[in-house]
């Protein structure tokens, strides 16, 4: 029933993320009077629609993206089932087009996936602002032993003071610095005994994932949010929302601290004590057998991150808040992406159609706040992928468009079609890479 959820939340999340993309191309080239002969949700073989003026608007039977197909435009033949001419005489056609024009309907897809993201968190925001809870986030917890953090000579109760350039950093800045540094010295600046101290810390790659390891925790209070398939806290009544109180009656204050007691427990239940709605409640959780770094280990199978209070904005607070999170997350994605590009990170912490799907499914079941959160997550990722320099995407199309505007006159259409097919491929080998990617973790648990 899940895998049916699963699906059935992607092709909804993924629909909607198509539509708005493919209508920026169309309505900026509407705007332009480039000649539109069809708008495709899907790609391959019609399945149904219905045509408007010289336009036909179609469901196509490949739900894996869409397009908009312009007159004397040059396509690849999986998206338009015919190979690339020369450009029409038509000055409706858009290759006759000037070349700024042409450039900002390419771009108005990923821009309208932008302005999606920014305006599906404005609009949450007016119902359900998480404000992170005021307390010091770099208070060290628990620290592993043999770890990344262990033999940088950190011990629990170390105050973190910057991380990487970072001051006074959140619980989100400590998680991100380690995260996207893999293998890479990091510079930490912490506080002992009332005295500051200097280390370098070179977070361990989880073979996993290929995302960086530090081996502590710090100190915070935690809330649930989702569960893992496996996972019988929902059976014993936990939701998300519900902050961990204590474990086997140790007070969570760290993630690692909850995985070494669910480690420890031998498949023994375990006592958990929960806050809901300010009421503090009992039940006992069943652990699962799984693995963590290719370990066969004892699991809970919770997700957890800071504590948040709700609130509701204010609609330009709102819309401010928006910005700053979408600003924040672009930057999150970049950082991840060069990282790959200059082999700082494995691309192993790249997910594609699977994993999303299970987020889907897992937000869906979880409510409309989680659904449209994701929502705005998955359509800033898919408009900063597609403004990526890589032909056959939107940011391909730009780059090619500025080198001609720079050097003044049109590339051949031979350059032009050999890029195309590298992009095509490339394209093709990275959807087989993260398809295996998404299968391996799956089935890796």
């Amino acid at each position: 029933m899940n895998i049916l959820q699963n699906i059935g939340a992607l092709l909804v999340l993924i629909g909607i993320m198509i539509l708005i993309h493919e209508l920026g191309h169309y309505w900026a080239a509407r705007y332009f009077d480039v000649h539109i002969e069809s708008f495709s949700i899907g790609f391959g073989p019609r399945i149904f629609g219905f045509r408007r003026g010289e336009t036909d608007f179609r469901i196509s039977l490949i739900p894996l993206g869409g397009y908009v197909k312009m007159e004397g435009e040059q396509l690849m033949p999986e998206a338009a089932g015919e190979k690339p001419g020369p450009a029409s005489d038509d000055p409706r056609a858009f290759l006759n087009k000037p070349r700024w024009q042409r450039l900002i309907i390419a771009f108005a897809g990923p821009f309208m996936n932008i302005v999606l993201a920014v305006v599906l968190l404005a609009g949450l925001y007016t119902q359900k602002y998480p404000k992170p809870v005021t307390e010091e986030a770099g208070v060290i917890d628990l620290v592993l032993p043999n770890s990344a953090a262990a033999k940088a000579g950190f011990q629990s109760g170390d105050k973190l003071i910057a991380i990487d350039g970072v001051r006074n950093p959140t619980y989100e800045d400590i998680d991100i610095r380690v995260i996207t540094n893999p293998g890479h010295p990091i510079p930490v600046t912490y506080e002992r005994a009332g005295a500051e101290h200097e280390a370098m810390l070179t977070p361990e790659t989880d073979p996993k994932d290929g995302i960086g390891f530090a081996g502590w925790s710090t100190q915070t209070e935690f809330q649930l949010r989702t569960f893992d398939p496996r996972s019988n806290a929902p059976k014993a009544g936990l939701r998300a929302d519900d902050v961990l109180v204590s474990v086997n009656g140790q007070p969570i204050r760290s993630i690692a601290l909850l995985r070494e007691i669910a480690r420890a427990s031998k498949g023994q239940p375990l006592e958990v004590v929960y806050s809901r709605d300010g009421q503090t409640k009992t039940t006992q959780v069943q652990p699962y057998e799984g693995e963590i770094d290719g370990k066969s280990t004892w699991l809970l199978g919770v997700r957890m991150s800071p504590k948040v209070e709700y609130t509701k904005l204010a609609f330009f607070d709102a819309v401010r808040e928006s910005v700053a999170t979408n600003i924040k997350g672009a930057g999150m994605i970049y950082g991840v992406l060069k990282n790959i590009a200059i082999a700082r990170m494995s691309p192993k912490s790249l997910e594609g159609p699977i994993r999303i799907a299970q987020a889907a499914g897992e937000a869906a079941r979880q409510g409309a706040d989680y659904y449209i959160g994701l929502m705005a997550a998955v359509s800033l990722n898919l408009a900063l992928f597609n403004l990526l320099p890589i032909p056959v995407l939107d940011g391909g199309m730009i780059l090619l468009l500025i080198v001609e505007m720079v050097w003044r006159r049109d590339l051949s259409l031979n350059v032009k079609e050999n890029v195309m097919k590298f992009g095509f491929v490339f394209l093709m080998m990275l959807v087989m890479f993260v398809l295996y990617n998404d299968i391996r973790k799956t089935i890796g648990g």
